[in-house]
């Protein structure tokens, strides 16, 4: 009904139907212990003028002397004072107990509020207390599982960050070293591809070589040839020449000459030393040009050689060095190639350790996440649970006994 006419009237500042049904029930339940509050001490004292009338209206029963009932009067004002403090506690205590249930939405003690009025004194003071040492008692717990929690959860995030820098480092480790190898396989490909070239080169630079030089001998061989055989006709030429000068005319008589004329000059024939003068100074000059040709070849023949001798030198070291360097690098490469491989194992292992970390947080998660409420706020309202417990445990101990109050 309250509900219904709170609905009526509309909803106030946002608040949802769920809510307008709460604040009605709260509404009732407050209603409910001011008329109990009213009527409790109405009751009392009907209750003791009735058992008074019973007491003087039994039949067969002695009637009390003034003292006595004197005494009885006072056994029962003290009674109905003592009932009323008590009942006077137990509504203060469930006040206590129902504000503090609205405020913190609890409904332990919104029950336990409703409970203090319908069970005995004694009782009620039993089930606070018991509350009481059963929220310590959650606490004490919640606060080892906490404790556990965060040890537990802590280790797991450690782990999980360890191997994610892991497996960052070998993911990095692993694109330097996948480089490297592509880098040494483009290296050896061009060193396996210039090797047999630069063999091809000296090679044939060598056969060029060898053929310049049979070439180069034989000119200079015929060269010399030449000069020799010409410096050799030269040699008869001034011997025929100077002999001739000095040859020294035999006279004696001749069975031709006794017919003929004779060889035409008188004397001792000398021969033409003018031609002969010309002809050794051109056959000096042409042995002077074939021995010049044989200088000529014989320098260039040198200087190849010594051209050849640099470069087949120089060729054989670099041919050398890259023969070396490609054994350098296939040893890198096989060495790459099996850091390659340790670098994925430890990147599987550190990945696997991974998963299991995430595993680990995720199986934590439904014990130790907090789900909607944290710990803190739970904690803190626990506290104010057990404060609004002991206050309403001292409303029902007017007289101080508890040591809390």
């Amino acid at each position: 009904t309250e509900a219904l006419a709170i609905l009526k009237e509309g909803p106030e500042d946002g608040k949802s139907v769920l809510d307008l049904e709460k604040e009605a029930k709260a509404k009732k339940r407050s209603r409910l212990l001011l008329q109990s509050r009213v009527s409790a001490p109405k009751k009392t004292a009907t209750s003791s003028r009735n058992n008074a009338t019973a007491v003087r209206s039994s039949p067969g029963t002695k009637t009390p002397s003034f003292l006595q009932a004197l005494q009885r009067r006072s056994s029962l004002r003290g009674k109905d004072s003592a009932s009323q403090a008590q009942q006077h506690g137990k509504h203060r205590a469930s006040e206590i107990l129902q504000s503090a249930g609205i405020r913190l939405k609890s409904g332990q003690l919104s029950n336990l509020a409703v409970r203090v009025m319908a069970d005995p004194f004694v009782k009620v003071k039993g089930l606070i207390q018991s509350l009481i040492d059963r929220l310590y008692k959650e606490a004490a717990q919640e606060a080892t599982k906490k404790g556990w929690c965060n040890t537990q959860i802590g280790k797991a995030k450690n782990d999980r960050d360890s191997q994610y820098a892991d497996i960052t480092k070998y993911t990095a480790a692993m694109e330097g070293l996948e480089a490297k190898k592509e880098e040494l396989e483009l290296e050896m490909k061009e060193l396996k591809e210039d090797i047999p070239k630069a063999w091809k080169k000296l090679n044939e630079t060598t056969k060029l070589r060898d053929e310049e030089k049979d070439e180069n001998l034989k000119r200079i061989k015929a060269a010399e040839d030449a000069a020799a055989a010409v410096h050799e006709a030269i040699m008869v030429l001034k011997n025929f020449y100077q002999s001739a000068e000095i040859q020294q005319v035999l006279l004696q008589a001749s069975p031709v000459d006794e017919d003929t004329e004779g060889a035409g000059f008188k004397g001792g024939y000398k021969g033409k030393q003018d031609a002969g003068s010309g002809i050794i100074s051109l056959l000096e000059g042409i042995k002077e040009g074939f021995e010049k040709s044989a200088r000529d070849t014989e320098l260039s023949e040198e200087k190849a050689h010594r051209d050849f001798v640099e470069f087949d030198q120089t060729q054989r070291a670099d041919i050398k060095s890259k023969e070396t360097q490609l054994e350098i690098d296939k040893e890198e490469l096989k060495s790459t190639e099996s850091d390659i491989d340790q670098t994925i194992d430890d990147t599987e292992t550190a990945q696997g350790l991974l998963n299991g970390a995430l595993k680990a947080i995720e199986e934590l998660k439904p014990m130790c996440m907090d789900n909607g409420m944290s710990y803190e706020a739970r904690q803190e309202t626990r506290d104010e649970e057990i404060a609004a417990l002991k206050k309403a445990l001292c409303a029902l101990d007017p007289n101080g006994a508890e040591k809390e109050c």
